[in-house]
This record gives structure tokens, sequence and C-alpha cells, in this order.
């Protein structure tokens, strides 16, 4: 059986992840801050007969052994990963101080998660695995490509934090640099996504589809199959690169 981490289960993506995975009979591992939550909240939307295939983790990747954490209840359960997704999120780094500046804190923070953490875990699963793990994933975002649009915000400083988009583009740079230095055993590579339905509103939704070329927002499943893709033997010669989601937002 296959096995995969997916770090962040119970957003928006890290779920419509968790739930294919363990559709396609997967060993799907993964992390939230609170397994109770997302047991409540999730559990009854899979598939009862496919939760024997599913770890919850329960770690906050802000703790110093947090990796420690993940790493031995990988080692508890007898799980070698073939893939880990990197898709973990805490959007309390992403809070503006009142002068509209992001604090040295929520910037490192954000960095941290987006980049050391990965990092981190990266290395760590690979040697307490003696390098058998194939493929990295990273979930980035069209920020980590090009700046924001103004004109899609009311308040661009509050809705889209410096730290993200800088973050993100160090994100993809980390992506080409592990390529070179994990290949050939391991491949590495990154999804960007453009905006996704959920938290907008809907002149929000027509701003947003007005300024990019197939006239709309993704919709949640639409994240599913580029990561799918990366994970087949159909993405076995790609390493290093950046696979764009977003209805052609970056192409103007």
């Amino acid at each position: 059986m296959k096995s995969i981490l997916i770090t962040g289960g119970s957003g928006k993506v890290g779920f419509q992840l968790v739930n294919h995975f363990l559709d396609k009979n997967f060993k799907v591992v993964t992390t939230t801050r609170n397994s109770k939550k997302f047991k409540d909240n999730f559990f009854p939307k899979l598939d009862q007969s496919k939760l024997s295939n599913l770890l919850v983790i329960e770690v906050d990747f802000t703790r110093d052994d947090a990796i420690e954490i993940v790493a031995d209840n990988l080692q508890k359960n007898n799980v070698f990963l073939e893939t880990i997704v990197h898709n973990a999120r805490c959007l309390d780094f992403l809070k503006i101080e009142e002068d509209n500046s992001v604090s040295e804190e929520n910037f490192s923070g954000e960095f941290y998660l987006d980049v050391i953490f990965p990092y981190r875990l990266n290395l760590k699963i690979i040697n307490q695995q003696e390098g058998n793990l194939k493929n990295i994933i990273f979930i980035s975002s069209i920020y980590g490509v090009v700046a924001p649009t103004p004109a899609l915000y009311d308040d661009l400083h509050k809705s889209s934090p410096i730290n993200y988009g800088v973050s993100k583009a160090a994100q993809i740079h980390l992506v080409k640099e592990l390529a070179v230095r994990l290949g050939p055993e391991t491949r590495v590579n990154c999804v960007s996504f453009g905006g996704i339905k959920g938290r907008t509103n809907k002149a929000f939704l027509e701003k947003y589809s007005s300024l990019n070329p197939l006239h709309k927002m993704l919709e949640e499943i639409d994240v599913i199959a580029p990561v799918d893709f990366l994970v087949s033997e159909g993405s076995s010669n790609m390493t290093g690169q950046n696979l764009i989601i977003d209805g052609g937002w970056t192409i103007w």
C-alpha cells in the first residue's frame, strides 16, 4: 500500500487531498493541531470503510519538538512514506499591526512554517527511512509568483499580508534547491493555486473572476487533479517545477 503524509488535513486543500487519497487506497497520514476537532468535523465526511487507513497526528508545528512528534508517530505505526505533501498553514501569522506592518514574530512565523519547517521535516524523514522518500510536493500560491493586485482588495494590507507572498516565493525556490540536492532519489515539485472559493463574498468573486482569462475562481475539488498528477508516474520526469493552477491569473 502506498503511503502519503498530507500536513494540514483540516484545511480546504488538505481535506480534499486526504479524502481523495483515502479513496485511492493510500495509507494517509495527516496532521492537525486538534485531533478531536478533526475527527468530529471530518470523519463523518469520509468513507467509513477506509478510516483504518488514516492516521491523524496531533501536532503544533511551532513547537520545538514537532518534527520528533511526527517522526515518532510514523515509526510507532510502522509507516514508511513515499510522498509528503506540505500544506500546513497558520492564519495567526497573517495578522497585521495597526500601522499595516507585519510584526517580526509573524514574518518569522510564516517563513518558518512555509520554508524552514518543511525543509527540516523532509530531511528527518529521509534520514529516518534511509532514503525511501520518493516524492515531495509543496502547496504554494500564485502570490509566490506575482505580487497581489491592489484593485482586487478593499484593504490590501489586511487581505494580503506581505509576509505571505514573500514566504511563498521562498518556498518555490526551496523546491528548486531541494530538487537539485535530493535528486535523483527524490522528486520535489510544487503547485501554486489561484483563489479558491470558500471564504469570499459575491462581490469579491465577481471582481476576481473579471481579472483572469477563465473568469472564475477555483472550486475546492480543483486542487485534487494537479496533486494527483504529481504523485503519479505520469510526472516521473518532473522535478523542481512549479505547476500553476490559477485560471490564467499570472499570465497578465
